[in-house]
């Protein structure tokens, strides 16, 4: 296609519809260039949309960006907007026939989540790939960059694809014929349309010219019919006759003209669309139908200044002179236009310096602060626009608002003199850097031309106007095309800014309520982009209307939709409650609202919606002021972060946890009632749970307060000694990107909370200068963490279970944030030395006989891995390796046991960072005197092994695991048999394999260790644990060949302990290896001889156990049997599938029997009686 239509309609129902529009394009000369939509307006239809084999001539824009530049200041006159949009390129490249450009475009945007519309209609409209019938390129038609794109009229489906065709054995060559022969039936039907449109322009010239005139100087003489007109009307006549069921005289019609298929309007010849039927034809006959060169496609019937200087549409080729004419008027226009507009924008540019100047010289003499730019605005001008927000100083309605006010003085006075719209200011001290991030999570649209127009509402009768003569152009083709739901859509949204605009104006308020109805039930399911553009128009009218009758017009349509079917709905309620928390009265933001989003919180059951209740939620924190509503803020947080869906809890630490805690900042019980409530509650979890404690709460608690650490250190901040002594300079050291933790969102950016980036690095300085040198005296909020909160949360600590690695990493990630943001100095000074006074490195510090000892709890990995780890340079990593050493040895001299070490060790493993430093501890222990602490050491291989890499395993671990078993101690030796079973299961490499293999093989055929009892326990468990895992050819040779020994010596074991030890792991190992894949040969020379000797066992020392056994071993037996029938069977394979054959072509013979009826078709599958 030569452009894309978005509004295009391909039933034929809608063809007479488009008979004038299509008309009057056919008259256009096949050279001329189509218009295309206003940059401004990425809603208007092309006008060359109807006109799909039109090719693009020579005056289109050309690639070197002229249009792109030409449609830039038109953008910028219609929409307001200082930047080209996405859909204005999206058009420029259709309409420009860059076709392979716009679907990279295309992808780009849907990769960025940004679909837009027009190009998603044009690609996904096979239309636009194939050439229709219609006239064909004229001689001297010159194609555009991208020519038209031709599609086979044979392309495969998937209901018509032939599979036999491209089956293996298909007969390649006549495939290859027929796709020639489709070919050849392609071109020759392009050629008969070709031929068609000569003979149409044969037979219009068919009636010589002196006799046209006769015909046109005397009426009463008949004109001939001309063949073209017999085969039209013999068409219209057919099509009457069949509509009116007259089908035999339909069927006469068409034997007495058998040279015409009635079925396809193209073979008639003529190449313009259907003309309306006979009956139509009559009724209008009195009034004569209007001519196609007078009419005007509406579809793209703008205002004609608004149309750049290449989308001009020219006239028909009968009238070259007159075409020229109007495309110089037009361009003189033009540039007549925009040198107004460039004088307009030079005096407007003075202006605004001038009053700027003047607004910084009030703001010197006026002692009073000056409010921050998001707080609700008092601006009465000509429009109300919402976009200031975020863009004080643009000002895009300049030119229209200053010719308004030159030519109706009148009503501009009137408009001064309005009483200017307050709102209730409420009494916050938010940074206006942390407001403006919290009016960010409103979803409001203004980047769109519908967008600026729903953003700002006419103030008088003369900007209605204009409102209105920018709008009707992109209702009116909406309205005679709207017979699709995409369509009602589309036409339901461009009417937000009128029904906006006469709700806020019109005086009876029983018709505003009415039109404010109809906005919120407007579109029965509104996506995002118009949920959008209804808040961004709620909030317009909020601006304009003010607080009263915000309260009495708006929340009642929001109360009604409250409970409503629709989840889109109910989430428009919940997204309007924050949008418009603003522009209300503070005693109703508090109460009614805060009451509506508490009730959708707790009884909506879609998780979008509730999502959306949080994040408006937050909104409100930000804006409350009654101190009274601490205690349902508090319980919301907790109700929030107990929620099932995880969307719903992370908007709460995204907006409503830094809003909330802000709010009580300002009350100043953020350290005095807020995390201690939190510090409260966890401690009552962990009295609660001392034998199953809930992990899910503690996880809830602890979030929420991992949350408020960013608030409490800016809180720290803003409280210090230093704080009057801050000054900004340019030379102030830029903030290092790792010195904060990322946040969750920006409104968890310290520097968002503090106000300004610069701010916070000169406090910043201040602070550590303050640490090191001048100390914490009179520093009340430092000395509250240092003193209650730390030591509070140390003893949590210390009564968390070691062995629950969810609690060890919660509170590891909690240490860490905390250490992080409170800064390296605060970490070596204050929270290091905490730890150090109760972790001290003694064997008097563990308690060997009761194991409770401080080394043994929770806090040794906490302190390891959540306040160690926080800073990685090398005088902090040594402090880890040489606290994770005197762990280790401690722990082993005082036979305690090892879980605190192990939890460190998992937590850290987890990290490839750590792997270096965790090899550097345990090569520690591998040399120490002591074979406990080498025992020890062994044990931790098994838990670093995972997730390192195989050269590290090969390089470092495999080397000190073959150190150890080459020590005197047997107890060391079996302490390695683990870590080398996890080698066995987690690497690839053959040489490493191999050499872990034979240091097996040693410990199974070594004499020596032929009464280790503890080693052969050690070897089957670790065998069941990694068998099921290792590689098929190590299970079959080795695991279940040494199993099958194990198990037959146990049966001549005399000590009857040990060999119901041996018996009860072997059981363990066997049932793990059963669900593996075994060999029929390894499965009757070893599994099932193992499993015969563990059932011998069994029978005389467990009974239980023998009984599954048995049935273990039939199942065995069984696969073995049915797998030697299988290959018994394998010789009738070829005698079975000749008889399935035979039945197979018996069924189909008797299938082709049948004709097409279902009754028939039913009996074939009756029982024969």
């Amino acid at each position: 296609m030569a452009s894309v239509n978005p509004f295009n309609l391909s039933d034929s129902e809608e063809e007479a519809e488009r008979l004038p529009n299509e008309a009057a394009d056919r008259e256009r000369s096949p050279s001329d260039g189509a218009p295309g939509p206003p940059p401004g307006n990425p809603f208007c239809p092309p006008a060359d949309a109807e006109r799909p084999t039109l090719l693009l001539s020579g005056s289109r824009t050309s690639p070197s960006g002229e249009g792109i530049s030409a449609a830039v200041p038109s953008a910028m006159v219609g929409s307001g907007e200082t930047r080209v949009s996405v859909d204005v390129i999206a058009a420029q490249l259709l309409r420009d026939q860059y076709i392979l450009t716009a679907l990279e475009f295309h992808t780009e945007l849907l990769e960025a989540g940004r679909e837009l519309p027009r190009l998603r209609d044009y690609f996904s409209n096979p239309g636009n790939f194939e050439r229709q019938s219609g006239t064909p390129p004229a001689k001297d038609q010159v194609v555009g960059p991208g020519g038209t794109l031709n599609r086979a009229g044979s392309i495969s489906t998937l209901d018509s694809l032939d599979f036999a065709r491209y089956s293996d054995d298909g007969n390649r060559e006549s495939d290859e014929r027929v796709a020639v022969l489709e070919f050849e039936l392609r071109k020759a039907k392009e050629t008969i349309q070709a031929l068609r449109a000569n003979l149409t322009q044969a037979a219009e010239s068919e009636v010589p010219s002196q006799e046209r005139k006769n015909f046109k100087s005397s009426p009463e003489i008949q004109e001939p019919i001309r063949p073209l007109e017999k085969r039209a009307l013999n068409f219209l006549v057919n099509e009457y006759l069949l509509k009116n069921e007259y089908k035999l005289s339909s069927i006469t019609f068409s034997d007495e003209n058998d040279d015409q298929d009635f079925e396809l309007w193209d073979d008639v010849g003529l190449n313009i669309p259907k003309p309306p039927g006979l009956l139509q034809l009559y009724r209008n006959c009195g009034t004569p139908l209007p001519s196609p060169r007078d009419t005007v496609d509406v579809s793209v019937g703008v205002d004609f200044g608004d149309l750049p200087g290449n989308c001009i549409a020219q006239d028909t080729p009968k009238k070259p002179d007159l075409s020229q004419q109007q495309q110089t008027e037009v361009v003189q226009e033009l540039e007549y236009q925009i040198g107004l507009l460039n004088n307009e924008k030079q005096s407007l540019a003075e202006q605004i310096k001038k009053l700027q100047s003047e607004i910084q010289t009030l703001k010197r003499t006026v002692s009073s602060p000056p409010l921050s730019s998001l707080d609700p605005p008092t601006d009465n001008g000509q429009y109300l626009d919402i976009r200031g927000v975020s863009e004080p100083e643009s000002s895009p309605e300049l030119p229209s608002t200053e010719k308004t006010s030159q030519s109706h003085p009148q009503s501009h006075s009137k408009l001064k003199s309005r009483p200017p719209v307050v709102f209730d200011q409420p009494n916050r001290k938010l940074s206006p850097a942390f407001q403006q991030a919290l009016l960010s999570f409103c979803r409001m649209c203004s980047d769109s031309r519908l967008g600026a127009e729903v953003s700002r509402l006419a103030d008088s009768e003369e900007s209605v106007m204009l409102m209105l003569g920018r709008c009707l152009p992109h209702i009116v083709p909406n309205v005679l095309l709207a017979k699709r739901e995409r369509m009602v859509a589309h036409l339901c949204q461009e009417l937000i800014p009128l029904i906006l605009c006469t709700a806020c104006l019109h005086p009876e308020p029983k018709e505003r309520d009415q039109l404010l109805h109809i906005l919120f039930n407007l579109i029965k399911r509104p996506d995002d982009e118009q949920r959008q553009m209804i808040l961004t128009g709620c909030v317009a009218f909020a601006r304009h209307v003010g607080p009263t009758r915000v309260e009495a017009e708006l929340l009642p349509q929001c109360w009604e939709q409250i409970n409503h079917k629709y989840p889109e709905r109910r989430l428009l309620v919940a997204e309007s409650c924050g949008a418009l928390a603003p522009y209300l009265p503070k005693e109703i933001r508090s109460s009614l609202v805060l009451s509506m989003l508490q009730q959708m919180l707790a009884e909506d059951k879609a998780d979008l919606v509730r999502e959306a209740v949080v994040k408006s939620l937050g909104i409100i924190m930000g804006y409350i002021d009654d101190p009274d509503k601490y205690s349902q803020g508090f319980e919301l947080m907790l109700l929030s972060l107990g929620d099932p869906s995880e969307r719903v809890v992370s908007a709460v630490h995204q907006v409503f946890i830094p809003a909330f805690a802000a709010w009580t900042t300002e009350l100043g019980t953020l350290h005095t009632a807020l995390i201690p409530s939190l510090m409260a509650r966890i401690e009552k979890l962990l009295k609660q749970g001392e034998h199953s404690l809930d992990e899910h709460k503690l996880h809830v608690f602890l979030s929420a307060l991992q949350s408020l650490i960013p608030p409490l250190f800016a809180v720290v901040l803003q409280n210090a000694p230093f704080t009057n002594r801050v000054k900004l300079h340019s030379d102030t050291p830029t903030i290092e990107v790792t010195r904060f933790p990322r946040p969750a969102s920006p409104l968890q950016d310290v520097a968002t909370i503090i106000g300004s980036r610069e701010m916070l690095s000169a406090l910043l300085l201040l602070y550590d200068h303050q640490l090191e040198h001048e100390g914490t005296t009179g520093w009340d909020s430092l000395l509250w963490v240092v003193n209650q909160l730390l030591p509070q949360l140390i003893e949590i600590v210390g009564r968390i279970n070691v062995t629950s690695s969810t609690c060890v990493h919660e509170f590891s990630r909690f240490f860490w944030r905390f250490c992080r943001t409170f800064g390296k100095i605060f970490t070596n000074t204050k929270v290091k030395p905490q730890f150090q006074e109760i972790l001290r490195l003694s064997e008097e510090n563990v308690d060997a006989s009761a194991g409770n000892g401080i080394l043994t709890k929770a806090t040794v990995p906490i302190y390891a891995t959540g306040v160690l780890t926080c800073y990685n340079q090398e005088e902090d990593r040594k402090l880890l390796v040489g606290f994770l050493e005197d762990v280790m040895t401690t722990l082993s001299l005082s036979h305690a046991p090892l879980d605190s070490l192990k939890a460190s060790f998992v937590e850290l493993g987890a990290n490839p960072v750590y792997h270096e430093l965790l090899l550097t501890v345990l090569w520690y222990g591998v040399v120490h005197t002591s074979a406990l602490v080498r025992c020890t050491a062994a044990r931790m291989f098994e838990l670093v092994l995972r997730g390192m890499s195989e050269a590290l395993v090969d390089r470092r671990a495999a080397p000190a695991l073959i150190t150890l078993c080459s020590g005197p101690e047997f107890s060391v030796r079996i302490s390695t048999i683990p870590a080398f079973g996890t080698i066995m299961e987690t690497v690839t490499q053959k040489e490493l394999l191999e050499r872990v293999k034979m240091q097996l093989a040693s410990f199974l055929e070594d004499p020596q260790y032929q009464d280790q009892h503890s080693l052969h326990m050690e070897i089957i468990r670790t065998f069941g644990r990694v068998g099921p895992n290792a590689e098929p050819r190590f299970r079959d040779e080795f695991v279940l060949p040494h199993l099958h020994k194990l198990a037959l010596a146990n049966n001549s074991q005399a000590a009857e302990s040990k060999r119901i030890d041996i018996a009860t792991q072997l059981f363990e190992a066997y049932s793990a290896l059963s669900c593996c894949f075994i060999s029929e040969e390894v499965m009757v020379n070893h599994f099932l001889p193992g499993l015969r000797c563990l059932h011998s066992d069994m029978e005389q020392l467990s009974p239980e156990h023998e009984v599954i056994l048995s049935s273990m071993i039939k199942e065995c037996e069984i696969k073995v049997e049915n797998r030697g029938m299988a290959d018994a069977q394998g010789s009738l394979s070829i005698a079975s599938s000749l008889v399935g054959e035979d039945a197979k072509t018996k069924f189909l013979s008797k299938m082709g029997q049948l004709t097409t009826s279902g009754a028939m078709l039913a009996n074939v599958f009756q029982r024969k009686k």
